[in-house]
Parts: C-alpha cells; sequence; structure tokens
C-alpha cells in the first residue's frame, strides 16, 4: 500500500515529516522522492479513464452500468479491462441503473377467441445469424403515474432488433390504444404480409375489434399462455429499463410531458444510441444497419 498520501496528509495538518516516517517505517528520503517523481504512469492513466468514464456516463443519462461503459470505452480505441472500469466507476461514485422487478398486468378476457402461442419464448438474437427484421414482434401495456392521473403506454417492438418500431400513448385502457401502436409501427415499417404480433391474453389484444385490425393489416396474431408473464419477456423488459431509466427518476405532472419524455426516450436514446446486451451491446438502429437483415418490402 502506498503511505505517502498519509505522510502528505499529516503534513499538511501541521505534523512532522520525520515523525510520521518513523511511525509508517518508511525513509524520508524515498518520500521526498516519491513526491519529486509525480503521480505513477498507472494513476495518470486512471485519471485519463476516469474523465471518459464520467464523459459515457453523464452521455447514458446517468443509466449505464460497467458493462456497457466498458464496451464504450472499446469502441473509442481505450484498451483496459471489464474489473478496471469497475473500479474506477465506483472511486468516481458512478453506477448504473437497475430495472426493479416486474409483474403482469394483464386482464384476460376468458370468452376471448383462442390463439396460438407462435413464438413460444424464443426471443434469442444470434448476432451470427440474425433473423429477418419485421417478422415477429411483440408488445403490451404498461401504467405511468401523472399528477393527472394514468397514463398507458402500449409498443411494439421487432424480436429481431429489439427496437421499437411502434408505440402511442392514451389515458384510457381501451382496445384503440394497441390499434394505435399496431397501425403506427405498420405504417413505419411497410412489413410483408404475414409478420407475427405476440402479446399476452389482455382483453384490448384478444378483442374482435384487434382481431380486424390485424387481419386487415396483414398481421398475424399470437398470444402466450395464461398467467405466463414470461411468454412476453421482451415487451415486459422493455418497460422494466424504461421505468428504471426514465419513469421512476421524476414526477410527471401532466400526459403530456412524460409522452415527451417517452419520445424523447424511445426515439432519441433507446433505439438509436442505447448499447443492448442481448444484441452485443449494439444499440438496435446500429444492429439493423451492420448485422441484420431486412425483408422484402411489399409495394
Amino acid at each position: 500500500m502506498n503511505v505517502y498520501p498519509f505522510i502528505e496528509a499529516e503534513k499538511q495538518g501541521s505534523h512532522n515529516v520525520r515523525r510520521a516516517c518513523e511511525l509508517l517505517q518508511v525513509s524520508r528520503s524515498a518520500y521526498y522522492a516519491d513526491r519529486a517523481a509525480g503521480p505513477s504512469r498507472r494513476a495518470v492513466r486512471d485519471a485519463e479513464l476516469t474523465a471518459k468514464i464520467v464523459e459515457i456516463h453523464d452521455d447514458s443519462r446517468l443509466t449505464y452500468g460497467s458493462p456497457r461503459v466498458h464496451h464504450e470505452l472499446l469502441d473509442q480505441g481505450e484498451r483496459c479491462s471489464r474489473k478496471r472500469v469497475v473500479r474506477l466507476m465506483r472511486a468516481a461514485d458512478r453506477y448504473g441503473r437497475a430495472p426493479r422487478r416486474w409483474k403482469t398486468t394483464t386482464v384476460a378476457d376468458p370468452a376471448a377467441a383462442r390463439r396460438p402461442d407462435l413464438i413460444r419464448r424464443d426471443f434469442g438474437v444470434d448476432p451470427a445469424q440474425p433473423a429477418p427484421l419485421d417478422t415477429r414482434w411483440c408488445g403490451d401495456i404498461t401504467y405511468i403515474h401523472t399528477w393527472q392521473g394514468w397514463l398507458y403506454l402500449a409498443t411494439v417492438i421487432d424480436l429481431g432488433s429489439r427496437r421499437v418500431v411502434g408505440w402511442a400513448t392514451a389515458d384510457h385502457l381501451r382496445t384503440d390504444l394497441v390499434a394505435d401502436a399496431l397501425t403506427d409501427a405498420v405504417n413505419r415499417r411497410r412489413p410483408a404480409p404475414g409478420v407475427v404480433f405476440h402479446s399476452d391474453r389482455g382483453c384490448q389484444y384478444t378483442s374482435t375489434q384487434y382481431a380486424n385490425l390485424a387481419r386487415d393489416l396483414g398481421v398475424v396474431l399470437s398470444v402466450g399462455r395464461r398467467g405466463q408473464c414470461w411468454d412476453n419477456a421482451v415487451a415486459e423488459s422493455f418497460f422494466a429499463t424504461l421505468k428504471a431509466e426514465l419513469i421512476h427518476r421524476r414526477a410527471w405532472p401532466t400526459h403530456q410531458a412524460a409522452t415527451s419524455a417517452i419520445f424523447d426516450y424511445v426515439e432519441g436514446w433507446y433505439n438509436t444510441r442505447r448499447r443492448h446486451s442481448t444484441l452485443g451491446y449494439l444499440s438496435p438502429a446500429t444492429f439493423e444497419t451492420t448485422v441484420s437483415t431486412p425483408t422484402e418490402q411489399v409495394a
């Protein structure tokens, strides 16, 4: 252990250097030589990396933990170990934001028509053999508390790239909410007929109105098993991340304020810049342009 900083601290407190050196069993000549030599190369390197780590963490909206910070440093040409990043982040009092454990909020319709589970928890992404985009989607609804009352968010996520390809907010839980999200996704992505949309058994997703809309849009509906929230884990995971990194960090006075913040988060951060561990720490947009293969689009 380097004891010289303790001697320096004692000196600043008007204590005797000679006595401090005797107590710590080091020579005064070694202490003065250390002061003349200046900081070590490792200390200088740690200071340089810490400055970059702080900049990356600030740029991530104070959300990145050591894995994403480490990958960002590697992309910037900095060669350092993950353990070193962990150590320097702790020293700088910088930490990532971990999602809370989530629970399902599905209200199923016992009289709804039966539909198959076409996904069967096959949510994996293999960068070596990526699945075509816009062939399998998933989605769900979550609740956001505001001073004006509950705001509801519905999403559509591409399972091939984890990109949020459609979303909608409303102050109600009618089927129109999920219909708007699905319509938004189709308008943006223009998928070939037959794209599968997977959801839980919530009454909005199993309604006749939603089935008719999906048929008109060329979307095939898939639902998970009753009471099995893990059957729609990708959608639930996105909501956990959204709430940890945005929603739970401040109060939301109005629906408009929350909706604007969600737009900024989804379109300006999550889709385009946030590194996703499932994608080899690429953002969904980068993964789509560098790894995935788009499907043929219909005219």
